[in-house]
């Protein structure tokens, strides 16, 4: 799946998924505050919230396999349940880019170093 000379970080990735949930968090709230005109944005980052509370709700980062698998498992499901965002189609498609993101940054085993609020 990755180079071999550097090796899955379970830590790191923990990490990441953290960094980003608290980030997502802090950017609904700028978009609820920004009203109508930023609901795309709201949905976005409440789309980011729920796939790394999804991924942080299970032990799957512990390996690159298991990562990996569960985030296929992720973009197969035909819709994701969640409440208070303003558009479910909008927050669907932002739900599958920010999987598919992961699965790239999972595959290359690279990006997850990367914890600064703004990316």
């Amino acid at each position: 799946m990755s180079d071999p000379s550097k090796p899955w970080d379970a830590a790191l990735v923990r990490k990441w998924l953290a960094r980003r949930l608290a980030a997502a968090k802090l950017d609904q709230a700028a978009a609820d505050r920004a009203g109508y005109t930023a609901q795309d944005d709201y949905d976005k980052a409440a789309a980011e919230e729920w796939v790394c509370h999804a991924l942080q709700a299970t032990d799957c980062a512990d390996e690159q396999a298991m990562f990996a698998a569960r985030l296929k498992e992720l973009i197969g499901q035909d819709e994701y349940q969640a409440t208070g965002i303003n558009d479910d189609e909008r927050f669907t498609r932002h739900v599958r880019t920010q999987l598919r993101k992961l699965a790239k940054m999972t595959k290359a085993n690279e990006g997850f170093d990367k914890t600064l609020r703004y990316q």
